[in-house]
Order: structure tokens, then C-alpha cells, then sequence
């Protein structure tokens, strides 16, 4: 497979997207982790559901669209792990009308596109779009927690008092009673850091995993370009209580995952953890912004401050039966979820 000139849909296979694509990937320490080939490639191999393919949206030399498609329609490459998600443009470039409308091309005559994880700075794609005869039909996705931060003092400081004091307690005993180890490289210690990870995941309050190799291949992935950031707490015994796992690129640090033993919720290892992660992430990364992942979780709010909306957008062919279908129900929940316009 190589890179066209025409604009058309292609198929990459499980593996991971072709050596063509990565003028359209940014490069690791850019600050754009999750247009990176170590994420997709990790999404493809290891987070692509059953009944579900890959699928690469090439406009032109100018945009690459990373898509799954299933029976019915495609979909943004997206993941319940996905942060962000947008088109790929060349060179680094922000995706233009032109593509967009060339992206109208290929989805017209199919059934509704559904886009999602999508941050702000979308809207000359999107106008493309509406050019090339598309209907767009924004809508609420999730909520996304951050905080930029200068230094740890001024961090703690900003947190609520409930909270900064039981972290400044915690910390206190926290090298009597527990064992604090933070990996960052490949190689025998993260390995035994993502067994103990997963350990203490299947001890926890959370549901099954949809992808259970995806949180340990992603690791993987993401040491190996220097932006893994594994943390695991050991109580007595040397057992592990609480893990958590940051992505960290360009300043910028992404919480993935964070999961504790339920038996020791009364040590709070996991606000012991958290803030050990930060003052590193802080003290020892220079990061600059922290970032909470998906939803509006209440523990979010004490940690970070400020709230960002991820979108979602419906792309549909008006002349196209499901298209049709699609557009009435939007117009049906009008008011509810779905928003005027194109986000800016």
C-alpha cells in the first residue's frame, strides 16, 4: 500500500497503519500523543472491537482520516481510552476546508459518519464537509478535567482544603507505611509494574476491561518513545494497593488509568499515589498541564479545575435513507444533546 493522490477509503489491516502514514502522524514530544503512531497502531492491534476493521480516509495528499467501520457505517477511530480525536493533516498542517470537502466525497452515498473525542479548532474541516453536502449534527460527548500547573507548592496549595490537607497527612506516613515505585523505561521493571498494575485492577471497584491487553501494549508502546509514565504503591508485604498509568508528551500528562485495592481504601492509597504521580510529573518531567481523561467523575473537580467539552458529530448524506432517519431523530432530541452549528 502507498500514499495516493486521490482521495478514496482504505483498508490497513490489524497490524497497524502503513509506513506512508507517518507523514501525517506527529512525531513523539510534540504534544500530540494521540495522533502518534505508537497510539494507533496500539488502538489497532489491541483495542479494535470484533466485527470491526480499520479503515483510512485519504484525502488527497492533504488529510488522513482514521476510521472503524462495521456492517452498517464507519466511525471515528475512537476507543472508550481515546482523549482526542481528530482528521490527520500533512505535515502538521490543521485540516482544511478542501479537505474536508474531499472527505464529503468519499462518506456521501453511505450512511451517517459518527465522529467523537473531538477537542476544539475543528471548524474549516467541518465547513468542508457542509460544502461537499453533508449534514452536521454536533453533540455532548464527554467532559475533560485539567489544570495548568507552574509548580508543586502553588499546586497543592490551589487544592481544596479537605484535599490538601489528607494529602499533606498522607504523605507524611506514606514512606513508613508504603513502597512508592514509578517506571518510565522499558525493560524487566515495568513489566513486573503493568503485572502488578493488572493485579491490583482485578482487585478494585472497576468492571472488566472491553480491551485487557490494551492498558499493558499501550505502556509498552508509549516507554519505548520516553511518554509511559507506570506508578504502583506496595503496602505490607510488598503487595501492590494502588496503580495508575500517565501518558506524558510536550508538557502535557494524561491520566490513562487509576485503580486501588477496595481492601485498603481506609489507607487512601490512592490519594497517596496521585499525589506522589503529580509532585513528579511536576518536579521531575516539567509538566505543564494535567489532564484527567474522560468524564465528570466528582474526585476530578478536587484534583483539577477547570472543565473542557469533548464533542461529537453526526456526519449525514441527507439523500441517503439512513441519512434521512438520522436527521429526523435529531431534529425529535433537539434541545437535549444536540447543539446548533459547527463548533468552533
Amino acid at each position: 500500500m502507498r500514499c495516493a493522490t486521490d482521495s478514496r477509503l482504505l483498508r490497513p489491516g490489524r497490524v497497524g497503519l502503513p509506513p506512508w502514514c507517518d507523514a501525517f502522524l506527529a512525531p513523539p514530544g510534540s504534544g500530540d500523543l494521540f495522533a502518534t503512531r505508537a497510539w494507533y497502531d496500539s488502538i489497532i492491534a489491541h483495542a479494535c472491537p470484533a466485527g470491526v476493521e480499520p479503515v483510512l480516509a485519504l484525502c488527497g495528499d492533504a488529510m488522513l482520516v482514521p476510521l472503524f467501520a462495521d456492517a452498517r457505517r464507519l466511525r471515528g477511530m475512537v476507543t472508550p481510552y481515546s482523549l482526542e480525536w481528530r482528521p490527520l493533516a500533512a505535515r502538521g498542517a490543521a485540516p482544511t476546508q478542501p479537505a474536508g470537502r474531499a472527505l464529503a466525497g468519499l462518506l456521501r452515498g453511505g450512511p451517517p459518519t459518527r465522529l467523537e473525542a473531538m477537542a476544539g479548532g475543528q471548524a474549516p474541516w467541518l465547513l468542508g464537509l457542509r460544502e461537499g453536502g453533508m449534514a452536521l449534527g454536533a453533540f455532548r460527548h464527554f467532559g475533560n478535567w485539567r489544570e495548568v500547573v507552574a509548580d508543586w507548592p502553588a499546586y497543592l496549595q490551589a487544592r481544596p482544603a479537605a484535599l490538601r490537607n489528607t494529602i499533606l497527612r498522607k504523605l507524611a506516613r506514606a514512606a513508613r507505611d508504603f513502597e512508592y515505585e514509578r517506571v518510565a523505561s522499558p525493560g524487566p521493571a515495568l513489566d513486573r509494574a503493568i503485572d502488578d498494575f493488572i493485579a491490583v485492577r482485578g482487585r478494585s471497584w472497576k468492571p472488566a476491561e472491553p480491551f485487557p491487553h490494551f492498558d499493558a501494549e499501550l505502556l509498552r508502546a508509549m516507554a519505548a518513545q520516553g511518554a509511559a509514565r507506570l506508578g504502583v504503591l506496595r503496602g505490607a508485604g510488598g503487595q501492590a494497593v494502588a496503580a495508575q498509568y500517565w501518558l506524558v508528551d510536550g508538557g502535557r500528562a494524561h491520566l490513562m488509568k487509576l485503580v486501588h485495592d477496595e481492601a485498603a481504601v481506609a489507607a487512601s492509597p490512592g490519594t497517596v499515589l496521585t499525589a506522589l504521580m503529580i509532585r513528579g510529573l511536576i518536579e521531575q518531567d516539567a509538566v505543564r498541564e494535567l489532564d484527567f481523561g474522560r468524564g465528570d467523575d466528582a474526585y476530578k473537580q478536587l484534583w483539577v479545575a477547570e472543565r473542557r467539552q469533548r464533542m461529537g458529530m453526526m456526519v449525514t448524506d441527507p439523500w441517503h435513507p439512513a441519512g434521512m432517519l438520522e436527521l429526523a431523530r435529531q431534529a425529535a432530541g433537539h434541545g437535549r444533546r444536540w447543539l446548533r452549528g459547527v463548533p468552533a
